[in-house]
């Protein structure tokens, strides 16, 4: 069985549609026999619109959808969050996550439970030549979305090409193994959940290409999402390495002082 969280925040205009063609494909798989089972865990953290009357409409459609709703915001906690709460469920065996805005259709997301075997995760990777990403992403955005990726390189030395695609599934043990162990980060989670696994546990992950579609109406903003993200990914580095005096002291900084 597989739980597939799904992280929210302000989604009101965009949840429905994952909800509806997720639900109606994996259904449709397990009809099939090709998965035993599935669930879809919409994970709602400080939303300020109606993406909780969004989501219970279509649990009540849908018997597979369940949801949780916290007022601590950042898409870090949601998934952990997430996947503690799937962790309970002793049939899910697959736990991976996706972003709740369509970019990954179900495909694509079947496409990472498929090729799992032999690993402890899969994530996709849009920078693969055999990926399908429309529309063609600009100069700049490629630019900010390598140069990130270039630094997580040289900080973690991972082999990844991709760590920041919101498509990602693990295998139930390589989480429960390290779920305590993760550092909560918004920006930085996927780094630090990938960091996570392979230092603690010496996890085996794929890379593999993907289809994704970029959604209108995304939260990112490109001036100053890539300062945050750098300074998280910063962060994180600095906190496995024998500089961790650095966080606790830009912990105890006034909140009008922090870019993170």
């Amino acid at each position: 069985m597989i739980s597939i969280v799904i992280p929210a925040y302000n989604e009101e205009k965009r949840i429905g549609r994952i909800l509806e063609n997720y639900s109606l494909f994996f259904k449709e798989k397990k009809k099939k026999k090709e998965i035993s089972g599935f669930e879809i865990l919409v994970v709602i953290n400080n939303t300020k619109d109606k993406t909780e009357e969004v989501v219970k409409k279509f649990s009540q459609k849908f018997k597979e959808i369940r949801f949780l709703n916290f007022k601590q915001g950042g898409k870090g906690f949601a998934i952990t969050e997430g996947f503690k709460d799937a962790l309970k469920n002793k049939e899910n065996k697959l736990i991976g996550f996706v972003d709740g805005d369509m970019s990954t259709p179900p495909e694509a997301f079947y496409d990472l439970i498929k090729k799992i075997n032999g690993y402890d995760g899969i994530i996709a990777n849009r920078w693969n030549k055999k990926s399908i990403v429309t529309p063609k992403q600009s100069g700049f955005r490629r630019f900010i979305s390598r140069g990130y990726n270039f630094i997580v390189k040289t900080f973690f030395l991972f082999p990844y090409p991709d760590t920041q695609c919101g498509a990602k599934v693990f295998k139930r043990e390589i989480l429960e193994n390290n779920i305590n162990k993760l550092v909560t980060s918004n920006w930085g989670f996927d780094i630090a959940l990938l960091y996570c696994l392979r230092k603690e546990s010496h996890a085996k992950i794929k890379s593999i290409p993907t289809v994704w579609h970029d959604e209108v109406g995304s939260h990112v903003n490109l001036k100053r999402t890539p300062i945050m993200m750098f300074a998280s990914c910063t962060r994180l580095r600095l906190i496995h390495s024998p500089f961790n005096f650095f966080v606790r002291f830009y912990r105890k900084l006034p909140a009008r002082l922090k870019i993170h």
